[in-house]
């Protein structure tokens, strides 16, 4: 019988199917939902720190720096008094969640500053999550902030919540760190059991008629996978800290490519914006299918198989490719 189980955050999973961070997993229902339909733990959508301190002036400065970089931002930051669920509210549904399903159910906190990071991670923790995701991406507007600057934020903030609590953490990040391979080292070292590669910018568009910055969501499609299956197959092996992809993540392809880069789970949401929460269980069905059709016995029989320490041609995931790339397309008029 063919073993679909995997590891993430030290949890054992029935599978590498993980919904991601959104609106989805406001209800109660739809989390009972992707749970019969094969979901192996679900990520709640995100407590923003705005919620629970929106009149701080120091989170104020911040509210206009990546309001479009979230997963589960779906519009620029409205009234704290629209958001559904404020800081008491999430963390009775953290208890809700917990007594309504048995997959492992992984809190998610999004914002800027340790003492907010801190207070509402011990919270989470004591509310019954399993784990706890960080997403810290904000835009850095100010032209007198560095690289260096920026990146120690990430690090300070994953050093404070890892002293502070039991569970594991994962770290959701985007993609334009100026060194990525050792951004991820440093994280890894700063405590981080996880890396959750990618965060989706949700840029804004132009409506040149009333002269506005509009919000304009766009859900991902496989085409974006690629970038996350470089990385993860670029960081595989190299760090303590378990990858996980998301991002592009649409087909039991995509969950298997994943799989082979490196990744220990498979996390999505538009897919199943797209779909259905029903969808899951036909992913299920077509990665049994696959693996039966060539033989594999097991999700970890494949996992890094494809990664940079594998492949032949490792080059692939550097320059070479890029000279490659560029001499391998012709004009076909």
């Amino acid at each position: 019988m063919i073993d679909l189980s995997t590891t993430y955050l030290g949890l054992r999973l029935k599978n590498p199917l993980v919904v991601s961070a959104s609106p989805l997993c406001e209800d109660v229902d739809n989390i009972r939902r992707m749970e019969d339909a094969g979901a192996a733990a679900v990520v709640l959508h995100s407590l923003f720190e705005e919620q629970i301190d929106f009149e701080s002036q120091h989170l104020d400065r911040f509210l206009s720096q990546g309001t479009e970089s979230f997963a589960e931002s779906l519009s620029y930051f409205p009234a704290m008094a629209n958001y559904r669920l404020g800081p008491n509210e999430y963390l009775e549904h953290i208890r809700r969640t917990k007594a309504a399903v048995r997959i492992p159910v992984i809190g998610s906190l999004n914002g800027v500053s340790t003492g907010g990071w801190i207070r509402y991670g011990k919270m989470i923790q004591e509310a019954g999550a399993d784990a706890l995701e960080l997403n810290v991406y904000y835009i850095p507007t100010d032209p007198e902030m560095g690289s260096a600057q920026v990146e120690q934020i990430y690090l300070d903030l994953v050093r404070d919540v890892k002293g502070t609590l039991k569970i594991p953490v994962a770290v959701k990040l985007g993609h334009a760190f100026t060194a990525m391979a050792n951004m991820a080292r440093r994280l890894d070292q700063a405590g981080a059991d996880a890396l959750v590669l990618f965060n989706r910018f949700y840029q804004p568009d132009f409506d040149l008629e009333n002269l506005e910055a509009v919000p304009h969501l766009t859900l991902s499609n496989s085409y974006e996978l690629l970038l996350r299956l470089h990385w993860v197959a670029i960081l595989y092996g190299r760090l303590r800290a378990d990858l996980a992809v998301t991002g592009g993540v649409h087909t039991a392809r995509d969950v298997l490519k994943a799989m082979m880069a490196g990744a220990r789970v498979a996390m999505m949401t538009s897919a199943l914006l797209k779909s259905g929460i029903g969808y899951l269980a036909k992913l299920r069905t077509d990665l049994l299918a696959w693996m039966e059709e060539r033989e594999y016995a097991s999700i970890r029989q494949m996992q890094g198989s494809m990664s940079y320490r594998s492949v032949a041609e490792p080059a692939a995931f550097e320059r070479g490719n890029y000279m490659k790339v560029l001499s391998s397309y012709a004009l076909r008029f």
